[in-house]
């Protein structure tokens, strides 16, 4: 029988991961392969260009459009400074002069003889990409970035906002059920990435920004926490840009739902030692998971015969995660894969599976209602 496969969170002790770290627009790779970088160490850089300022120097110097170009000093691709005048016009028999001083440092880009605008090119905006991981350059792509590769340990989320951001790993929570309160933030978790369990309250979110906690791993977030701490409502928009002085990864879902044990196991195993984590989501084609990596030492060219290099894919004895109701974010282990297809309550027919779920209870569950947890 074939395998039946289907996508889930990777939750793993150790695995070899490579990180594409490319700039917006092409520009210059500051390292080479061989390089060991840390997170904050800049791998390359570009300058994306200044933002426009147009001027009416026409009505400024009250002047006709087509004599602007005669009374600019300065001209096309010369810098020019803010405040600099940039255009005079002639006086009457010497008694008055009119001048256009410049909104922006930057250059002139575009002088009107049709509408008497200039347009001036504000100071390029310094772009720079750092290497996210601690690692090792194991790729160079000139001009645009590179490839750093890493052995880690490695947890997918479910959802979560902010970017990349890392600290030393700290579990605050006494096990995965346990409620993240803001009775548990204190000004020791300064720069730290914090373990919940099953979930973290607004105001325990709102103390951690306070304190400077860099990052939250939780089971559960309220969608109405969400949406307050966001402001608005979130719809099916890519997340990670959000600048709210912390980085949030949920790995269960919505409300409050207990952390899995294998992977607050994996967390609370690695307390101490360096995480580095992004809350960046897409849940749309070209699906983007949050994640956290604890980079390991070792030898990035090196295999590692105990470090599984394909997934099994379904099968007897799968861990799997329901991702629908009744049993939303229960976790369970697969106990028989039937072939034929059997009818649901919708009276439509499916694949199914049987489930052991946490307890013991044993449900039939449509196998598209499932995510495979790759350990």
């Amino acid at each position: 029988m074939a395998h039946a496969y289907t996508p889930g969170l990777k939750v793993t002790e150790k695995t070899l991961l490579s990180k594409r770290r490319i700039l917006p627009l092409k520009g210059e790779v500051v390292v080479k392969v061989g390089d060991k970088v840390s997170p904050d160490d800049i791998v390359a850089k570009t300058e994306l260009p200044g933002n426009v300022e147009p001027m009416n120097v026409a009505n400024i110097l009250g002047v006709p459009p087509e004599d602007v170009e005669e009374c600019m000093t300065k001209k096309i691709g010369e810098e020019v400074e803010q405040g600099e005048v940039i255009a005079k016009s002639k006086s009457f028999f010497g008694l008055f002069t009119s001048t256009c001083k410049a909104k922006i440092g930057g250059k002139i880009e575009n002088i009107s003889s049709v509408t008497g605008q200039v347009l001036l090119r504000g100071e390029p905006i310094p772009v720079t990409v750092k290497a996210y991981l601690k690692g090792e350059v194991t790729e160079v792509i000139p001009q645009e970035g590179v490839v750093v590769t890493t052995w880690g340990s490695f947890a997918q989320g479910i959802f979560g906002i902010g970017g990349e951001t890392h600290g030393e790993l700290k579990v605050v929570s006494p096990d995965s059920r346990t409620i993240l309160n803001d009775s548990d933030i204190n000004d020791d978790l300064k720069d730290k990435i914090i373990v919940g369990g099953s979930l973290v309250t607004a105001d325990a979110l709102k103390k951690a920004i306070s304190v400077g906690v860099r990052g939250i791993v939780v089971g559960g977030f309220n969608d109405k926490d969400l949406r307050d701490f966001l402001g608005y409502d979130l719809g099916v928009a890519i997340t990670g840009n959000e600048e709210k002085g912390i980085t949030l990864v949920v790995t269960e879902g919505f409300g409050e739902i207990n952390m899995a044990e294998h992977t607050y196991n994996l967390l609370k195993s690695k307390e101490g030692q360096l995480a580095c984590i992004h809350g960046a989501t897409q849940i749309r084609a070209g699906v983007i998971r949050p994640e956290v990596v604890i980079p390991l030492e070792g030898d990035v060219h090196a295999k590692d015969e105990k470090v599984a290099v394909a997934s099994k894919g379904l099968e007897v004895g799968s861990p799997v995660r329901v991702i629908r109701h009744p049993y939303f974010g229960v976790i369970g282990e697969v106990t028989d894969l039937p072939s034929p297809l059997q009818k649901l309550e919708s009276e439509s027919m499916a694949r199914v599976l049987e489930v052991e779920l946490e307890g013991g209870k044993k449900a039939i569950i449509p196998r598209a209602n499932v995510e495979l947890l790759e350990e």
